[in-house]
Formats: structure tokens, C-alpha cells, sequence
């Protein structure tokens, strides 16, 4: 059995290293298309792994960011999938610096960020504000990486930063169980089925609203793991 696990989570690994290839090469030949071409992609992913997305709650229109718990990269297929709005991630600089694979970033015009530059956070700002103004929604993983699933991370200043300059409406997203499907760490793949939260959008008049909601977060978490 534990033999062919591995060769189901080596031929997936393929699958999508392959499957990303053409998505990038068919951003160049129809970039307008890049939020249908996205959506069909990781509605793929969900026929092949099979699994279910448990929705609870829905995306407030309101809401021009939202900000997720982080612990596999399904995290970032299932919203890409399910929310309505063209959404803009705020990922990495190392993914954006990947050799043909940053493409995925740049054709659709997420924005990426230099950790390690605190002078980049002005370039964000401003790119956040057009990206806005098109209509698009910034979704940030404010734990800055991946954490177990099991509890919520510290949150960065980032998210803070950017939503109080612009005066974001933030929606946070729970996002439980995901991790049991993909986990990126060690390339495993399983079928069944993960929640995606949608709580009350947050009042950000409360110059504590970054970490009240990451409490309000953990709080929801801790409820939902006990059942």
C-alpha cells in the first residue's frame, strides 16, 4: 500500500508540474483569459484528487480583501475556485523569480513581495490600490507560511499595513482540514473533503483588528477540530 501511495503522489506531482507548463504557455497565447483558464485549471485538480469543498458562509461583496489561514497549496485552488471575484494574491518574490514558472504570477498580475525588503511594501501598496481599482480582490496569507492546520500562526504586519492605507474592506476565510488532502511538504494526495469558512467581514476602525481576528480565527479553528 505504502508503495503505491508513493506512485499516486509521484504521478500527481507530475500531473501538475506538467499541467502548470501548459497553463503558463496558454496565459501567453490568450492573457485576457487568464481568470477562466485559472478556474477551469483547479476545477481539474479537484476531478483528479477528489475532493469535496465544504462552503460555509459566503463572500461579502463588500469585501476587497480577504485574508486565510495557510497550510497547503490547495488552499490557493480552492479560492481561486470558489470565490466569485477576480482575486489578486500577494505571493512570494521567489515564486515571481522562478525561471518560466513565475509567469504564474506575473501574466495575471499578482503582486509579489520581497520578504527580506522592507522598502518593497510601498511598490505593494500602490500595486494593491490599482489592482482595487480594477476591480479585483487582494487575498493575503498573513501567517506569512504554511503552519500544520492544526492552530493559526502569528500574523505578519503586512495585511494590517496595506488594508488601513487603502481602507480595505477585509473578510477573513478559515480554512480547515485542506492539508489532509495535499500536503505540500511531503507531496502526498488524498480524497475526501475540507471546510472553507467565510466569517463576518472585520472592523478595521479597531487598531487591533489584525490580531483580534487572528483570535477570533484560532477560536473557530479549535471549535471545529473538536467535533
Amino acid at each position: 500500500m505504502k508503495v503505491l501511495n508513493k506512485i499516486k503522489n509521484w504521478l500527481y506531482a507530475i500531473e501538475i508540474t506538467i499541467s502548470v507548463i501548459i497553463v503558463v504557455l496558454i496565459f501567453f497565447i490568450a492573457p485576457s483569459s487568464n481568470l477562466w483558464i485559472r478556474r477551469k485549471w483547479t476545477k481539474m485538480q479537484r476531478f483528479l484528487i477528489g475532493y469535496k469543498i465544504d462552503v460555509i458562509g459566503s463572500p461579502d461583496p463588500r469585501a476587497n480583501m480577504i485574508i486565510a489561514n495557510h497550510q497547503s497549496m490547495l488552499d490557493i485552488m480552492a479560492l481561486e475556485e470558489i470565490h466569485p471575484a477576480n482575486i489578486c494574491w500577494i505571493a512570494k518574490k521567489e515564486i515571481e523569480d522562478l525561471p518560466f514558472f513565475g509567469n504564474i504570477i506575473r501574466v495575471p498580475k499578482m503582486i509579489s513581495i520581497d520578504r527580506k525588503d522592507p522598502r518593497s511594501l510601498p511598490k505593494i501598496i500602490k500595486l494593491a490600490k490599482e489592482r482595487v481599482s480594477e476591480g479585483r480582490v487582494i487575498a493575503i496569507f498573513p501567517e506569512g507560511t504554511r503552519g500544520d492546520g492544526d492552530k493559526i500562526l502569528k500574523f505578519k504586519s503586512g495585511a494590517n499595513i496595506i488594508a488601513d492605507k487603502l481602507n480595505l474592506v477585509v473578510q477573513p476565510v478559515l480554512i480547515i482540514g485542506s492539508r489532509k488532502i495535499i500536503d505540500s511538504k511531503t507531496i502526498s494526495v488524498h480524497s475526501g473533503s475540507f471546510k472553507v469558512i467565510y466569517m463576518d467581514i472585520v472592523d478595521t476602525s479597531d487598531e487591533n483588528w489584525l490580531e483580534n481576528t487572528r483570535a477570533k480565527m484560532q477560536t473557530l479553528l479549535a471549535q471545529n477540530l473538536d467535533k
